[in-house]
């Protein structure tokens, strides 16, 4: 299978893979896979808006139907995981192995998530008024903005996409600009998920396709409650206190090995 009947079983068609503006090579061969059409500030800006509006809805779905999309997520990847790895590997440059075993960890997440969904219970705390008790009850946080990077191109934002669907939040993907190709082909079989759940809200998956500043947009909106970051150690110390700054949260993971 070359690469457009590859991308084709994603429903990703000519017309979006040659839009033009962000070439897209394969690192095994330098062969060039598409040419995208970058978003740009503006539609950034909508783009977390519509999320924001899709949060003020799912946060009111009970904790265990959100899980169930979140569980046909996973079933749409265990259909496609010999597909999906494919392509991770040939845009990142793993070998197949690497690809499907990074797919599997998207499965993964996705069961653990789906447990998660019922036991998002508080504790129940004695109070030192006379016949009463205090309960603890968690709230979802809000728009939970994903900035990952080229060598995980895909496991990294199921980690944070699975927990933040069962919790009540939606996200707004931005990829590495290197490996644009595998995260609209999770956003395709995340669409199918939601076309077999039935009544989600829309934008509770967006995905960001461009360079450094369509990052800056998701660390410097105060609608994005969550920053969860991936890359460089210089990276981090530019975006945690951009965050900070308006009181919003970071997960940072930098400077792996």
């Amino acid at each position: 299978m070359n690469h457009q009947d590859l991308l084709r079983t994603f429903g990703l068609d000519a017309g979006t893979l040659s839009a033009g503006g962000l070439p897209v090579h394969s690192p095994i061969d330098g062969a060039r896979l598409a040419d995208l059409r970058p978003h740009d500030a503006d539609e950034a800006r909508r783009m977390i808006a519509q999320a924001h509006g899709a949060f003020l809805a799912w946060r009111q779905v009970p904790a265990p139907r959100r899980g169930e999309l979140v569980r046909l997520l996973g079933e749409e990847l265990r259909s496609h995981k010999q597909a999906l790895g494919r392509l991770v590997s040939l845009e990142a440059g793993k070998i197949t192995a690497e690809g499907e075993g990074e797919v599997q960890e998207m499965i993964d997440i996705c069961d653990f998530a789906v447990g998660l969904s019922r036991q998002l219970h508080g504790l129940t705390i004695a109070s030192e008024r006379p016949g009463h008790r205090m309960m603890e009850t968690w709230h979802p946080l809000g728009v939970v903005g994903v900035i990952s990077a080229f060598n995980f191109p895909v496991a990294v934002w199921s980690w944070n996409t699975a927990l933040a669907l069962v919790c009540g939040d939606p996200v707004v993907w931005k990829p590495s600009e290197k490996t644009p190709l595998t995260a609209l082909a999770c956003q395709a079989l995340f669409r199918r998920a939601l076309a077999r759940f039935g009544d989600a809200p829309d934008g509770l998956l967006h995905v960001l396709v461009g360079a450094r500043d369509l990052g800056e947009a998701l660390v410097d909106d105060p609608r994005v409650a969550l920053v969860s970051a991936t890359g460089s150690t210089r990276m981090g110390r530019e975006v945690g206190p951009r965050v900070a700054q308006r009181f919003g949260r970071c997960l940072l993971e930098l400077g792996g090995n």
